[in-house]
């Protein structure tokens, strides 16, 4: 196993040096150069490798969601408290922008960013102007520029209706929100629903009125959505349904216990994220955990390759995801 004696001697450096440049002592001044040099080298010899961490400065965590947003869905909410947990774990120094300050404010030294929200297709082209290092997460609004970490909600979709199937089910509805597109300020049909419309199109099953979305993905979007269908569907309500989002399905919740809808005896209810709520709700929800930390630390780790590695090669990832069956389905 290498020692600070031998990276010192390869390096040309002090093991006094050595030693503090790997232990990231702050106070000590030398040239970028220097500490690229130790590290470097301490990296071929292999020591201490999975501790061996160059402070990382100038990194931009582009948060382009309102408030109000955030408290609708405490999924994002998570996912900035993830990233930076991650990115003092990783040592990079990182500067939080929001998309109140607008795409202008962030300065065109930065080395790289990770970002989270919905991007303009101009914001996008500025982030191009300014730097080829970026990774997003939950989208992948620049794949042929940026990498991107994501949950794999087609797949999700898919393994929801068989789920169901498999349960007896063939009357299955969706409640949802809608994606709000920056370029034309329409709302439009999101991922899950058109994913879902399609797969339950090749199954044959496909009923237009049993899917219901509006705009947001909070707990009264979903209470409102589902006091919708319980009205213009009365006895006709399909037996079960694909929430787009846990909050979302909290509402339905909601609903369907006030208006004296058995759960799961008459409908049952399957949901995306595994929010902590989940399992206290009335009944436990039945929905897929998305593992967040693991997300939030393949993005850092992709935004590592670029600025640390120079990797050019653009990467998507996709983050697989556990269904949590409760009491929610039968």
């Amino acid at each position: 196993m290498a020692t600070i004696k031998d990276i010192a001697e390869k390096s040309g450096y002090s093991a006094s040096t050595v030693s503090r440049v790997l232990n990231n002592d702050q106070s000590l001044s030398v040239s970028d150069e220097t500490r690229e040099k130790i590290y470097e080298v301490a990296e071929e010899l292999n020591y201490r490798k999975k501790t061996v961490r160059l402070l990382v400065k100038n990194i931009a965590f582009l948060y382009w969601l309102t408030d109000i947003e955030e408290l609708e869905d405490v999924y994002f909410k998570t996912m900035r408290i993830e990233i930076e947990k991650m990115a003092r774990l990783f040592n990079i120094e990182m500067i939080t922008y929001k998309i109140s300050d607008g795409i202008h404010q962030i300065p065109d030294t930065i080395e790289g960013f990770i970002a989270v929200g919905t991007f303009s297709d101009k914001e996008l082209a500025h982030l191009r102007s300014i730097t080829t290092n970026g990774v997003f997460l939950d989208t992948s609004p620049d794949p042929n520029h940026f990498d991107s970490v994501r949950p794999d909600l087609p797949q999700i979709t898919r393994k929801t209706v068989d789920f169901l199937i498999e349960k007896g089910h063939t009357e299955i509805g969706f409640i949802g929100g809608t994606y709000h597109n920056p370029n034309t300020g329409e709302d439009e049909m999101d991922l899950r629903e058109r994913v879902f419309r399609r797969y339950m199109e090749q199954k044959g099953l496909l009923k237009d009125f049993y899917i219901f979305h509006r705009r947001g993905f909070s707990v009264e979007s979903g209470y409102l959505l589902m006091k919708n269908a319980i009205q213009q569907l009365g006895d006709q309500l399909p037996t079960a349904f694909y929430i787009a989002a846990d909050p979302i399905a909290v509402g339905c919740l909601q609903a369907l216990n006030e208006y004296g809808v058995a759960i799961p005896n008459r409908v049952s209810i399957v949901s995306v994220n595994n929010i902590s709520v989940t399992k206290y709700v009335s009944p436990p929800l039945t929905t897929f955990h998305i593992d967040l930390r693991e997300i939030c630390k393949n993005a850092v780790q992709l935004l590592l390759e670029q600025v640390m590695e120079k990797r050019k090669l653009v990467k998507t990832l996709y983050i697989g995801s556990e269904l949590v069956i409760r009491k929610s389905t039968n």
